[in-house]
């Protein structure tokens, strides 16, 4: 990966010098709210056809980056990309499977495949190896069971088994999912070990030749149709140095129906392994003489995308920030489909692009805090939370001057709502903060309602957590003021259900903006009194990116 210079402790002054506002704005307007108006407008925009669903690298994709910087300008926010622009060059390969590449599992020495990948209906795969040709022959399937290796939990699906050269199929999710056993990971609650990013790292780690993963909808929280729409068409990856070699050959998802039929055509009953992989000591099982061939052709090029940053100088400790951060990417263009080619992404993420745009310009409006700000719109979340990976390992400002960190992703308008939902409850001492913004407004705090979905591990504040920077993923909650909970939990299912990663996912002026300004007003005061104080709020005892942040801050 081509990597900007890293900003170190002894350099910092002088580098801060160069990327630091130079506006300082005084308090004007310190009761300053965010807008409605400004909201709407910059919602339809960003999910607006013209954008072409705003995929990294793309014309749409340069489009929306430029659009925000114009709007990061208009709002009073200063440059802190690179050379006082708002920009942040991210280095990208592009890969895009070319339709003449197959996927077949089969038995040895028979000429009828069971699977013949159409990559779409019963398979999808991929590769993040960049040849324009990968070739797997006579490749041994082994049924790993959740594929995981965790030491912490004492579990190691590998363990005695030799998979280099072999294809690995495994099952989405922990264990734990599939038992309710608190006493085993975290119950229901996924970790990072179910992760399918984990999972396909795991089998590369082991040298397997290729990985597949079997797709049910309940343990990936999400339906076939958002495989099928988020791994086929270009996929994005940052630029390694080992041009994608440590991965396995061939990565991919098998439809149920389909992995049902390949396990019985190897004398095996899909549903006993499932349960059986959940119990601790399991055993990896041979596919009884199913190997995969697969020929994958894809062309591959560098694109380049932007983060965008923006921000606003601190009047007493400017090299003290608070960060704000928010996708502004999404899925583009498929040309496959018939009706409507575009994924808008008007919820996911043009919602959260707006509202750090809009909260910028609030501070802007009240007046500069204590301490600086900054507001990072990242690329290529779709792809892996590449743009948020890029800016940790190369960040703006130095991350032990990072005081902590928002994450807005996905705000559904689904209205007012009495409660607000925190994605990984129970980690930081931000929680602390959101409750008193929260107390004073009469509404409560609540944990994630679908921890088993993962969603901790599926936005981009997991890249500066991972580095130890204090981090909040919070969202408006079920409870809605006038319609209770039942409307909530029906709202936000259907969403999933119809438009999330699907065309569906469009602005119509028929939005209820109210929970999404209320959510943005929320954020927008923890923020700012963060910004006006002298704390450093710190990872609760005992949770895993407590040491890091510890270590950063000696």
């Amino acid at each position: 990966m081509k990597h900007l210079k890293l900003i170190t402790m002894t350099l910092a002054s002088t580098a801060l010098i160069a990327c630091e506002p130079t506006v300082e704005a005084p308090k004007t307007n310190p009761d300053a709210k965010v807008s409605v108006n400004d909201l709407q407008r910059r919602i339809a925009k960003l999910s607006d056809d013209a954008f072409e669903g705003r995929a990294p690298g793309t014309p749409g994709g340069k489009a929306a980056a430029q659009y925000i910087a114009d709007e990061m300008k208009a709002a009073g926010l200063a440059p802190m990309g690179e050379n006082g622009t708002y920009f942040q060059g991210v280095e990208l390969t592009e890969a895009t499977v070319a339709p003449n590449s197959t996927m077949t599992i089969g038995k040895t020495g028979e000429d009828a495949p069971m699977l013949s990948s159409d990559q779409n209906t019963n398979s999808v795969f991929w590769t993040k190896r960049l040849a324009e040709t990968i070739n797997v022959e006579e490749s041994e399937l082994v049924f790993v069971g959740y594929g995981v290796v965790a030491p912490e939990f004492g579990w190691n699906d590998y363990e005695g088994l030799d998979v280099k050269g072999k294809t690995v199929v495994m099952l989405v999710n922990d264990p734990g999912f599939a038992t309710k056993d608190e006493a085993l990971f975290k119950g229901n609650a996924m970790t990072y070990y179910g992760r399918w990013t984990y999972k396909y790292e795991e089998a590369g780690r082991q040298g397997a030749a290729a990985a597949l993963i079997v797709h049910e909808t309940e343990p990936a929280s999400y339906g076939w149709d958002v495989v099928s729409g988020s791994w086929t068409g270009a996929q994005y990856d940052l630029v390694r140095p080992d041009g994608g070699a440590s991965r396995t050959a061939i990565e991919g998802w098998l439809h149920l129906d389909t992995a049902e039929q390949i396990f019985a055509a190897a004398g095996l009953d899909y549903g006993t392994l499932k349960t059986q992989a959940a119990v601790k000591g399991f055993s990896p099982v041979s596919m009884d003489g199913l190997t995969l061939n697969a020929t994958l052709n894809q062309t591959v090029k560098t694109t380049k995308s932007n983060n965008v940053a923006g921000g606003i100088k601190g009047t007493t400790r400017p090299d003290e920030y608070v960060l704000y951060m928010a996708h502004w990417d999404h899925l583009g263009k498929n040309e496959t489909l018939e009706g409507d080619q575009i994924y808008n992404g008007a919820v996911d993420n043009a919602t959260g692009t707006a509202a750090i745009i809009e909260i910028g310009e609030t501070f802007v409006e009240r007046g500069a805090p204590e301490r600086s700000a900054i507001f990072v719109a990242v690329t290529a979340e779709e792809s892996g939370l590449l743009g948020s990976a890029y800016y940790a390992e190369d960040p703006l400002v130095p991350l032990n001057k990072t005081v902590a960190g928002i994450n807005i992703d996905a705000i559904l308008p689904i209205g007012e709502t009495k409660d607000f939902k925190v994605i990984g409850f129970g980690a930081s001492e931000l929680e602390d903060r959101l409750k008193i913004q929260l107390d004073k407004r009469g509404m409560y705090m609540v944990p994630d309602d679908k921890p088993e979905a993962g969603y901790y591990y599926r936005s981009d504040h997991i890249s500066l957590a991972k580095k130890g920077v204090p981090m909040l993923y919070a969202d408006p909650g079920n409870d809605h003021v006038t319609n209770g909970l039942t409307y909530g939990e029906d709202f936000a299912n259907e969403y999933t259900k119809e438009r999330y990663h699907k065309p569906g996912d469009e602005y119509d002026n028929s939005w209820d903006l109210s929970g999404i300004v209320q959510a943005s007003d929320i954020l927008l005061d923890m923020g700012y009194s963060m910004a006006d104080s002298n704390d450093w709020p710190t990872w609760y005892e005992g949770t895993e990116f407590r040491a890091l942040r510890d270590e950063m801050m000696k």
